[in-house]
């Protein structure tokens, strides 16, 4: 494909990034137009593009998400540069700026534990996240607030990361919603990506995956799936709660 000329002032700011994963990205894009969800994986080995692709965006530098398909007929993204006079004054610091003092600081106050499932991790694991995407916030997000970070391991920041990029608020970045939502406030929330859903992520550790791998057999043996049989068990349980209450 044809690859468009940049200004001098544009090209500056992409050669002003140094960390790995957006220079991959960057070099790609401007070695060969975009660059595809394949490619990020079978190339540089990135088991979840799009976060690569919002390290770029969180720099301020505008991507574009095209959608195409393989010679199989296979959907993908691509990602190519938006319009640098889209550019936003993020500087090129970006998650990059968030210290080891956050995340120590993090630590000590909710343990070395993934915030939307709950389950503790080796600290070396856990991803320092703005609760509002920093695409949302900005510049406005306060530095030093660790109130506006939380941490999560790899699987919650990719799902979290996959489930932002598609909500309806994407585009329209309005921080009060993404303040109300799950994937913000997992501990005090109305809505999931905008959408009247309740969530509740359960993992099964250690010595608890015999208990999952029995849960799963009865639900398999009454015809029904995981979710389905363990809000079913949940449900009796609250009911027969409230009649012993009653009583």
């Amino acid at each position: 494909m044809n690859r468009p000329t940049y200004s001098r002032e544009f090209l500056e700011l992409l050669d002003s990034v140094t960390a790995k994963r957006p220079r991959n990205v960057i070099q790609h894009i401007l070695d060969h137009g975009r660059v595809t969800t394949d490619e990020l994986k079978e190339l540089y080995r990135y088991k979840h593009p799009p976060r690569a692709a919002r390290d770029v965006r969180e720099l301020g530098i505008p991507l574009i998400t095209d959608r195409i398909t393989d010679a199989s007929g296979r959907a993908m993204a691509a990602y190519r540069f938006g319009d640098p006079a889209d550019v936003r004054n993020a500087g090129t610091s970006g998650r990059t700026a968030l210290s080891a003092e956050i995340k120590t600081r993090l630590i000590e106050k909710c343990g070395a534990k993934c915030n939307i499932y709950l389950e503790p991790f080796p600290a070396r694991e856990l991803q320092i996240d703005h609760r509002v995407p920093f695409e949302v916030v900005g510049t406005d997000a306060p530095t030093d607030d660790i109130d506006e970070y939380m941490l999560l391991c790899p699987s919650a920041n990719a799902a979290k990361s996959w489930s932002c990029q598609n909500c309806p608020n994407w585009s329209v970045r309005d921080a009060s919603t993404c303040r109300s939502c799950y994937w913000a406030f997992p501990e005090s929330y109305s809505h999931v990506a905008t959408r009247d859903i309740r969530r509740l992520d359960i993992m099964w550790t250690a010595d608890e995956a015999a208990d999952y791998d029995e849960l799963s057999d009865v639900a398999a043996r009454r015809g029904a799936d995981m979710p389905e049989y363990v809000k079913r068990v949940l449900k009796r349980h609250v009911e027969g709660h409230m009649d012993r209450s009653v009583s």
